[in-house]
């Protein structure tokens, strides 16, 4: 039977007392993350679906965070930190790609337990998605009103449709590189969507047919699709996971649920980037 003593970290210089430091609860504020989650139901599955929900949103702050500085340094014309966090971006997306896959372990009969509590609350209503969409371009100026009811969401939304997106950003970098980009589209209402252009489609294809020497235009180009690839595929897969827990019910905000969510993956965000690649 061995003697030796039970190992202690402390022995290694590792920091055992907390009393007036900042510890790893108190930086992360953890008390009250962890005290974020109310079920109002009994049944076992509705902390996974809440947990499931707040964490999206979290990694969706960082999402608009990203996205936002990434406006910010384009705008000073520097691309290269840009890139770094478009990839962080994705990488992100990734990550609440996988998080479907945990809520695909509730079955539908789970979710009947506590689905009436969520009376017309859905995620059709998260202000951060719709912020993240607008800045990305998909923008429609009725998807304010479901945040009217807090002016201070509805402002911020409001704001960020009188902005270029983020493609109306890039399309003025290739401009200001040398490769003109009309001057109605780079002055268009910002409030509407921005539709395929074969002028932008052939601005675009000057980039991808010389990539050499359009390098950092054609990255940007690589970065925006890589984004919108995996956002495709996080609608694709909130589609799968709504089908296979809820069918074709209504959704608890009113959409029709699955058949609102297949009309959103027709959407594109950079038509043009799509187009391009046929006429390579």
């Amino acid at each position: 039977m061995s003697d030796r003593q039970p190992y202690d970290p402390a022995d290694d210089g590792a920091q055992m007392s907390f009393g007036g430091r900042m510890s790893y609860q108190d930086y992360l504020h953890l008390d009250q993350v962890l005290a974020a989650q109310h079920p109002l139901s009994e049944a076992h599955d509705e902390l996974l679906f809440i947990v499931q929900h707040q964490t999206s949103e979290l990694w969706m702050r960082l999402v608009v965070h990203e996205l936002r500085a990434v406006r910010a340094v384009m705008d000073d014309g520097r691309l290269q930190p840009a890139f770094k966090m478009l990839s962080r971006v994705a990488r992100i997306f990734e990550q609440l790609n996988g998080a479907w896959d945990v809520l695909r372990t509730m079955t539908p009969s789970d979710y009947t337990e506590f689905r009436t509590q969520l009376g017309e609350s859905s995620g059709f209503q998260s202000h951060q998605y719709r912020e993240i969409e607008f800045i990305l371009g998909n923008r429609n100026v009725a998807l304010l009103r479901p945040h009217e009811h807090r002016p201070d969401l509805h402002a911020l939304l409001a704001a960020e449709l009188s902005r270029p997106s983020l493609y109306d950003q890039s399309l003025r970098v290739l401009d200001a590189s040398g490769i003109a980009i009309p001057e109605d589209v780079l002055e268009r209402d910002r409030s509407l969507p921005h539709v395929a252009d074969e002028r932008v489609v052939e601005a675009w294809r000057t980039v991808y047919a010389d990539p050499d020497r359009w390098w950092s235009q054609y990255e940007l180009a690589e970065h925006l699709v890589d984004i919108e690839d995996y956002f495709r595929r996080w609608r694709f897969n909130h589609v799968t996971t709504v089908e296979r827990v809820i069918g074709f019910k209504r959704g608890t905000g009113g959409t029709g649920g699955v058949s609102y969510l297949k009309r959103m993956l027709e959407v594109e965000l950079f038509p043009d980037l799509w187009r391009v690649r046929t006429v390579l």
